[in-house]
C-alpha cells in the first residue's frame, strides 16, 4: 500500500499530524507511507521514522510577491507525485481546504480521502467538535484502520543544532533549573498580562527556586506576515527582574530551551503543541472559546499537557489554578 499525506497548514498542525503517520506505519508496517509538506513547515517532521520519503514544495506566493522560479519547481513535482500512482491520498486537515484538496486531486491517487469535499472519492463528514488530533486519526477509517487503543501522542526530534545553541545559551546565562513562559498568541486576550508574568515568575522563583525564561513572537503587532509580540513583551523587560531572563529568538532556538525546562506555560499556539510534546511538558492557556476553537479541537495533546480556560480573558485565572498546575508539570 503506496500513500501520499498532503500536509499544507502550519507548524503546530503538522505536529499533530504525527500520530497519525505513527498509527498508519505501527498497523501497516508494509505501507510505504510519503509526506508532502512545504518550505515552511517541512523542518517539523525531520528524522521522523514513520515517513518513508518528504515531499517539499515551494510556496508560490510569500510575503505579496509571486516566485515564478517556486511555480515551475511545483510544477516538476507535480509530474513526479503523479509518477508514483499512489494507491490512496489523504488531504490531512480537520476542516475543509479547498487548495489541498486541489492539490491532492492533481497527484491522481486511486483514491483520495478529505472533509468536506465532494469531489473525492471518499469523502468525510467535518467533525467541528472533535480535536484535530483525533480528526487526523479518523482519516485513516477508509484505510481499514481503526482509532488506536492507545494513545499516541505527537513528536517531534529535537535537532542538535537546537541542542547545542541550548546548552550555549543557559551556559552563559549560568541557568540550569526554570520555567519558559511564552506569549505568542494571535488573540491579546488568550495572552498572559503583563502583572500575571511577573506574579507568576516571582512565585516560581520564591517558592521553587525556578527562574523564568520569558519567550515571545519577535516583531510588530502589525506585521501581515508573521505578527509579534515586541509591544506586549516590552513591560515585562521594563521591570527589570532579576529571575526573568528574556529570550527572543527564532523557532528552532526555542525549541532547544523548551526541551530543557521543567516546564513551560504558553497560550494557545504552535509553540503550546511543541512544548506538549518536550519532556518537561506545557500549560496551555484558552480564553474566548465563544470567538475563537478552544480546547475542545486545540488542546495540548502529550504525556504531561494540561491546560486552563478562562470564559473572556486569561487575566481572569486565578493564580493559585496556573501554580497547582504547574506544580503537577514539574513534579516538585
Amino acid at each position: 500500500m503506496k500513500v501520499l499525506i498532503v500536509k499544507r497548514d502550519k507548524l503546530g498542525d503538522l505536529l499533530l499530524a504525527t500520530p497519525m503517520l505513527a498509527h498508519l506505519k505501527g498497523s501497516r508496517p508494509d505501507a510505504e507511507v510519503h509526506l508532502l509538506a512545504n518550505d515552511y513547515n517541512a523542518w517539523v517532521v525531520e528524522g521522523n521514522r514513520h515517513i518513508d520519503r518528504l515531499w517539499i514544495y515551494s510556496r508560490v506566493r510569500h510575503g505579496g510577491k509571486v516566485r515564478i522560479g517556486a511555480a515551475l519547481q511545483n510544477l516538476a513535482l507535480h509530474w513526479k507525485l503523479r509518477g508514483e500512482h499512489f494507491d490512496w491520498v489523504i488531504v490531512a486537515n480537520g476542516e475543509h481546504s479547498r487548495r489541498a484538496v486541489r492539490r491532492a486531486l492533481a497527484v491522481r491517487g486511486a483514491r483520495t480521502v478529505a472533509y468536506g469535499a465532494k469531489n473525492v472519492s471518499d469523502p468525510l463528514p467535518l467533525a467541528p467538535a472533535v480535536h484535530e488530533m483525533d480528526r487526523l486519526l479518523a482519516m485513516l477509517g477508509p484505510l481499514g484502520l481503526e482509532k488506536p487503543a492507545a494513545a499516541i501522542w505527537p513528536r517531534y526530534v529535537l535537532s542538535n543544532e537546537s541542542k547545542a545553541f541550548a546548552d550555549r545559551w543557559l551556559k552563559e546565562g549560568n541557568l540550569s533549573q526554570f520555567v519558559v513562559l511564552g506569549l505568542g498568541a494571535r488573540r491579546q486576550k488568550k495572552q498572559p498580562t503583563t502583572e500575571q508574568v511577573l506574579r507568576w515568575s516571582a512565585h516560581f522563583k520564591q517558592t521553587w527556586g525556578l527562574d523564568t525564561v520569558f519567550m515571545w513572537t519577535p516583531g510588530r503587532s502589525d506585521d501581515p506576515l508573521y505578527p509579534g509580540d515586541d509591544a506586549v513583551a516590552q513591560p515585562v523587560l521594563d521591570a527589570h527582574a532579576p529571575h526573568i531572563h528574556p529570550f527572543r529568538g527564532p523557532i528552532l532556538e526555542a525549541l532547544g530551551l523548551i526541551w530543557r525546562a521543567r516546564a513551560s506555560i504558553f497560550p494557545d499556539s504552535g509553540l503550546m503543541h511543541f512544548a506538549a510534546a518536550s519532556p518537561g511538558g506545557v500549560l496551555g492557556l484558552f480564553a474566548e472559546s465563544d470567538v475563537s476553537p478552544g480546547p475542545a479541537n486545540w488542546a495540548p495533546r502529550g504525556p504531561k499537557a494540561l491546560w486552563l480556560e478562562a470564559k473572556k480573558a486569561v487575566a481572569e485565572l486565578p493564580d493559585a489554578r496556573v501554580y497547582e498546575r504547574v506544580e503537577r508539570l514539574a513534579s516538585l
